[in-house]
């Protein structure tokens, strides 16, 4: 085994990281953005000159700056694996403030807990941001990630996880359609996220696929987004928590069916690809 389960602990420096306008509209133009009606609805996510539209900033842009994406990242202290082999497990946010266009942050990530799943390590990464300014916190993240082969050295499984509140037994409140792009992992990259495992053809052949599959947190932001104009009503202030598990790849040009089932403040969703799940276990906090 490669990896050194006592780096839980390890953290990285508080390191500053910041965005400005151009990047807010190329994550949101990698999430979907205006695909649909590129001079309709979304104009303030993707245009910073539009008569009478402020520019906002995408409620889930803040995962661009998360361990291993674009802020700093401690899994380099748990040893050496196969990069090949990691996949996204889960990810959380949570949202302290709106986020604005143009920002300046510090970011400390630190490794919280590395598992044994037995044919996987389970590793999980918390980061948290700050803004640069005052030092007030800014939003939070969680990342889980799974590195295949490399579990079974007989260490803990990890504690009972308390997950959100029962999901409704009942239909859907509401269902949102979005198509992703052929090339939507082309673009999505350019936010931060140079994995060749989404454009290389052979690393991809070298995790077990056929192509290079679309990013875990891209379908992250599609789903976001379908939160964000569904139940709040398109105004990044009410966007507070998300959190979900990846329970399947999708490929690029693949659509997404996002359901949602809303109850007061709080919401459950699930994201799938015909009848394939993609995002799972999901819940949204908002208001």
């Amino acid at each position: 085994m490669a990896i050194n389960p006592d780096a839980v602990g390890a953290a990285t420096p508080a390191t500053p990281v910041s965005w400005n306008s151009t990047d807010c509209i190329l994550y949101a133009l990698g999430v979907g953005a205006g695909a649909s009606d590129p001079t309709g609805s979304e104009l303030e996510f993707t245009t910073e000159n539009s008569d009478g539209v402020t520019q906002r900033a995408l409620p889930t842009m803040c995962v661009t700056k998360g361990p291993g994406v674009g802020g700093p990242n401690p899994i380099g202290d748990i040893g050496d694996f196969n990069w090949a082999l990691l996949v996204h497990g889960e990810q959380s946010l949570t949202l302290h403030k709106p986020l604005p266009t143009a920002g300046d942050f510090e970011i400390t990530a630190t490794v919280t807990g590395i598992y044994d799943k037995g044919k996987a390590a389970l590793v999980v990464l918390a980061s948290e941001a700050v803004d640069a300014a005052d030092g007030s916190p800014a939003f939070s993240l969680e990342s889980s990630m799974f590195i295949r082969g490399e579990g079974g050295w007989g260490g803990e499984r990890g504690p009972a996880k308390e997950g959100p509140p029962p999901r409704p037994e009942r239909d859907p409140d509401h269902v949102v359609t979005y198509a992703t792009r052929t090339d939507q992992a082309l673009i999505y990259r350019l936010s931060g996220d140079r994995n060749p495992l989404h454009a290389d053809p052979a690393f991809a052949a070298l995790a077990g696929f056929d192509r290079p599959i679309l990013h875990g947190l891209c379908s992250y932001g599609f789903t976001g987004r379908a939160l964000l104009h569904t139940l709040c009503d398109s105004d990044p202030d009410a966007f507070r928590t998300m959190a979900a598990r990846f329970s399947a790849p999708v490929m690029p040009g693949d659509t997404l069916d996002v359901s949602i089932w809303r109850d007061g403040g709080q919401a459950w969703f699930a994201t799938a690809v015909g009848d394939t799940v993609v995002v799972d276990g999901g819940y949204f906090t908002f208001g």
